[in-house]
Parts: C-alpha cells; structure tokens; sequence
C-alpha cells in the first residue's frame, strides 16, 4: 500500500520527507495526484507499513500545512486516493 503525506507548503514537504528519512522512514517526494484537489504539487510517498511512524514523527514538527494522508490505490487502471486517516494537533 502506498501512503501520500499531502501539504499545502513546499517547504513543509520538503522538511518531512526529509525527518522521514533522519528516523530511518524510507520516503519520496513525487507530485501530488490532481485527484488530491489540494496541496502544494509535491507531497510525500511512503509505504504503508510505515504509516504508524510517519503520523508520530509529523507530529515532532510544526506543519500547519499539513492536509492529510492518503491511501493511493489503482484500479482498474485508474487512480483513486482516500483519506486514510488524519493528524490531530493534541
């Protein structure tokens, strides 16, 4: 299963993928699906199995562009991304 990370700042998707990667998290940067209908054009992948981790490090950072995470799924051919579950400030 593939995971997006999807922000509305550049920046901020840079600087994740990038803490991801400091806490052993294996993460890209690729564009952002139009079928997201947000974000910044570039968004995190990573693999779902690295779900847990990846919502605990977001929340060691202040990303107040943070939109959510996605699951990315194909079928059929064609692309559809659900909501698959959402960082709550505490």
């Amino acid at each position: 299963m593939i995971i997006l990370a999807v922000f509305r700042s550049r920046s901020h998707s840079v600087d994740y993928a990038e803490r991801l990667k400091r806490y052993g998290v294996s993460a890209i940067l690729v564009p952002t699906p139009k079928e997201a209908r947000i974000g910044c054009g570039i968004c995190v992948q990573l693999d779902g199995r690295d779900a847990p981790k990846a919502s605990a490090i977001l929340k060691t950072g202040k990303y107040t562009s943070f939109k959510g995470f996605y699951r990315m799924d194909f079928t059929a051919g064609k692309l559809s991304l659900q909501p698959y579950f959402w960082y709550k400030e505490r």
